[in-house]
């Protein structure tokens, strides 16, 4: 059955009121089978739009009662049994404008553990406006993995190296990932994270 059927079917496209000659007044519903499948199929293809939505929405009572009771939010529970916080690992990105700066870098917010890997992606192309002016240039991407607390210390030091004069420091938290990769990823940057300051 396509799209167009399915949609058919359910919305009554095609069927009209008016007295068709040799047939009766009453139009005709289509066969209960066709409803069935026609409603499946739109509730696959909508289905995965529709996960992200409703996840939310089943937090939706809890945040309801924490705003209610006045107390502060609790810390998020292990997403599994893995014991790994959602969100306490992030991937950072920094563009660069060549491989040399990139490996400079990458090598040294390795060393002094603000990132446990950086990956290097080479040879992507930025379109952007900077100044007025639309730009276009080959650059380097680096892929940053770290404790998502010392994004602002790897930030600050980015920052101090880096020869733009905006450098690009994005980074996002990771949800659910390989468990084992996750835990090594903090207890490399472990040392630091316990620490108060990063030296330069």
């Amino acid at each position: 059955m396509s799209w167009g059927q399915a949609s058919a079917i359910l919305f009554g496209a095609g069927v009209s009121d008016r007295p068709r000659p040799f047939r009766s007044s009453q139009p005709r519903p289509p066969p209960a089978p066709q409803i069935l499948e026609a409603a499946l199929l739109l509730s696959l293809l909508w289905m995965p739009a529709l996960l992200p939505v409703a996840s939310r929405l089943l937090l939706l009572p809890r945040a309801l009662l924490t705003m209610a009771s006045g107390s502060p939010p609790s810390q998020p529970s292990p997403a599994s049994s893995s014991g790994y916080v959602p969100g306490t690992v992030s991937a950072a990105f920094v563009t660069c404008p060549n491989e040399r700066v990139a490996k400079e870098i990458a090598r040294a917010v390795v060393e002094k553990r603000l990132a446990a890997c950086v990956n290097l992606i080479p040879q992507i192309t930025s379109i952007y406006e900077w100044k007025g002016e639309l730009e276009e240039d080959n650059e380097v991407l680096m892929m940053i993995k770290t404790r998502s607390s010392l994004v602002p210390a790897l930030t600050d030091y980015v920052r101090s190296v880096h020869p733009y004069e905006v450098a690009e420091v994005i980074a996002l938290p990771v949800e659910q990932g390989n468990s084992p990769y996750l835990h090594w990823v903090r207890q490399v940057t472990e040392s630091v994270a316990d620490s108060s300051t990063v030296l330069p």
